[in-house]
């Protein structure tokens, strides 16, 4: 849980106020991307639910989270592909925090193989958490962000939902079509003052990056070589672009994708 903001620690990070008063939620939180971003939106201010699978790792980042920001957090237990857990989830952090006035949808899986030797089960897993488990979360908050006129929704997409990725040909399927759900969505929400971008990392040193090293040194060694900026992202690079376009400061920018990927895709 939180400790109340506004109190002075020893040692703990200065806090901006570009989203004070302001409550996000962000699933699959609990570490890597998800982690990263949750650090960003509690260091410009929001009260930040890290909602997670692994329920007790997201009650230790959201310590964490607290105590270096003096942000209020909660941990929250949930499994996005479970409509009803979802729910509950929501419900939960408008208790404790709030209501949620930014949601980061970010939680995902995939499993790198050729897709000629995927299973069904497998699609099946990818396209519950992934497609569907965006568009439940989405749906659990947007009745509220409408009755109040407004709110921040980005979705984690992936470059390879642009571009496609060897490997990862669901996994890509899934991300374009978050990318297509965001788009179609602002069309629909911009009238109440929602705005719904995407935000599409590049290669990224996260537990994916090292299935993919897993499955093929030489791809994941050609996939850094073939980065203009000569490096693997870092979860850290992605957290200030969601902090940005949930902020006051990208309030006339809704429908985007912003590919946060070092120069590797440029259209």
């Amino acid at each position: 849980m939180s400790s109340p903001a506004g109190e002075a620690v020893p040692g703990r990070m200065e806090r901006r106020v570009r989203l004070q008063g302001k409550v996000a939620m962000v699933t699959g939180a609990a570490r890597g991307i998800g982690e990263a971003i949750a650090e960003a939106l509690a260091a410009d201010g929001a009260a930040v639910a890290i909602c997670d699978l692994d329920g007790a790792a997201a009650a230790k980042t959201a310590s964490g989270i607290a105590e270096r920001h003096g942000a209020r957090t909660a941990g929250v237990q949930a499994d996005i592909a479970d409509s009803a857990v979802v729910r509950a989830a929501v419900a939960r952090v408008q208790s404790e925090l709030g209501p949620a006035d930014i949601l980061v949808n970010n939680a995902g899986i995939d499993v790198i193989e050729p897709f000629v030797d995927s299973a069904e089960e497998t699609w099946d897993k990818i396209i519950a958490v992934n497609l569907r488990g965006t568009i439940t979360v989405t749906r659990a908050v947007l009745d509220g962000m409408i009755e109040r006129n407004g709110g921040r929704i980005i979705h984690i997409g992936s470059d390879a939902g642009r571009v496609g990725s060897s490997g990862e040909v669901v996994y890509s399927a899934t991300k374009g079509g978050i990318i297509a759900f965001g788009k179609a969505l602002a069309r629909e929400v911009a009238r109440y003052g929602i705005t719904v971008n995407s935000v599409c990392p590049g290669p990224t040193d996260t537990a994916l990056l090292g299935q993919v090293a897993a499955y093929s040194q030489k791809l994941r060694d050609s996939l850094e070589r073939s980065i203009p900026l000569r490096r693997v992202g870092q979860p850290a690079d992605i957290g200030p672009a969601v902090a940005f376009l949930a902020s006051d400061a990208a309030a006339y920018i809704t429908g985007q994708t912003l590919s946060v990927s070092g120069g590797l895709t440029m259209a």
